[in-house]
């Protein structure tokens, strides 16, 4: 189980870690290689087959591995107790009594809470992908000085979402897109990444600091929050706040397509291999990194861990990122993957741009040398259940047809 690997690195990290504010909509995809497509292609979990798993007891859940899951549970249930189920599987009320216990149980006895109120549902075939997320820490600075060159920058105001004014009322589904408005009053896609980089933002007066190192900034936009150590060597946190509305290309794929990274060459088909690529060939780095048009604005925060998407701080370990429309956020999720690092107990926390379907997870790692390591190098199969409120299932199965 993962928790006796790392359970005193994450008592260090917790120690040093500061700052954050406000709910992304999403935070951006974690992968850095492609993944592969949803197991199952169907709108919500409530369109899935979704059937009873085996009991909480009976899995292999380390008391340290639910006692934290426990901790971060508490901190889910504002959410869950007051917001839509977009998987269609819970009601706000389902959660209640859960939460309500957990609010006076004992932080030791976490295994016991979740046999007590909870059991297991298998989405789909049950089988699952997951892949690892991470806070990185890179070198930054409150003010540009020497050697500090790369804009952190904030949420611009000129962009918005809106409709092209040529765009017929009857395409105008869904939400508008994100972009800027021309001289011409038209709406127009906003800067991509090699425009911004070419000083489209330059002189606004959106840098809420500097970074040092252009290649390890693009991954931490990637990442969705981090943390800058500042030449003082104190640490701002910051974390995702708005993106430019243009699609995340996952680098790696061109690159091993290329032959630039995997067989036949000295760097692996992970974030490491590719940074390594990046550092030798400085020439064409900013090329390749062009690649992915998307760009992240960020804010300062001020919570003591990087924010998930329902506002509250992911946990190394314990936090994981899902599709919500096949996973009820604040919901216990049960991981059995051929990476051993990854099994156990997580708690649905955040969401991605590259975690799509039923069963696709994003683990959280926290921070330091150790979370980059094992974040950058996860890809891994194996089967997920999710823990739902005592009664969940047997309401699902009357629902179901032919029942």
């Amino acid at each position: 189980m993962r928790r006796g690997i790392v359970v005193a690195a994450l008592a260090s990290a917790l120690a040093v870690l500061a700052g954050c504010s406000v709910i992304p909509e999403s935070k951006p995809p974690s992968p850095v290689i492609e993944q592969p497509p949803p197991t199952v292609s169907v709108e919500s979990a409530a369109f899935a087959n979704v059937v009873r798993g085996p009991s909480v007891g009976a899995l292999p859940i380390t008391t340290t591995d639910a006692n934290f899951a426990l901790s971060a549970f508490r901190e889910s249930c504002d959410w869950a107790t007051r917001k839509e189920d977009r998987s269609g599987l819970t009601f706000p009320a389902d959660w209640a009594p859960a939460c309500a216990a957990a609010r006076t149980w004992s932080a030791t006895r976490g295994r016991e809470f979740f046999i007590e109120h909870f059991e297991t549902a298998r989405v789909g075939d049950g089988s699952a992908f997951a892949t690892g997320y991470f806070e990185p820490e890179i070198e930054g600075s409150r003010t540009r000085r020497p050697g500090y060159d790369v804009p952190v920058y904030r949420v611009p105001d000129d962009l918005v979402r809106a409709w092209p004014r040529d765009m017929p009322a009857s395409e105008r589904t869904g939400r508008a897109p994100l972009g800027r408005t021309d001289a011409n009053g038209d709406h127009v896609p906003y800067y991509t990444r090699a425009e911004i980089e070419e000083g489209a933002l330059a002189g606004r007066g959106l840098e809420i600091a500097w970074a040092k190192d252009p290649i390890e900034m693009f991954f931490l936009q990637i990442q969705g929050s981090g943390l800058l150590r500042l030449p003082d060597g104190s640490l701002m946190r910051i974390g995702y706040a708005g993106q430019n509305g243009h699609g995340y290309t996952a680098i790696g794929r061109p690159m091993r397509e290329q032959g630039l990274i995997g067989d036949g060459t000295p760097y692996a088909v992970s974030m490491q291999g590719i940074v390594d690529w990046l550092r030798a060939n400085p020439d064409r780095a900013s090329e390749l990194m062009r690649l992915n048009e998307s760009w992240i604005f960020f804010r300062e925060l001020t919570t003591d861990g990087p924010l998930g998407s329902i506002g509250v701080p992911v946990r190394r370990e314990s936090s994981v990122a899902v599709d919500p429309r096949f996973v009820p956020y604040g919901a216990p999720v049960f991981l059995d993957m051929d990476r051993n690092v990854a099994d156990g107990l997580w708690i649905a926390q955040d969401t991605g741009g590259a975690i799509k379907g039923a069963n696709r997870f994003d683990t959280f790692w926290g921070n330091g040398g150790d979370a980059r390591e094992i974040a950058g190098s996860m890809s891994s199969s194996g089967t997920a259940l999710v823990l739902l409120p005592k009664g969940v299932v047997d309401r699902l199965k009357r629902a179901q047809p032919g029942q």
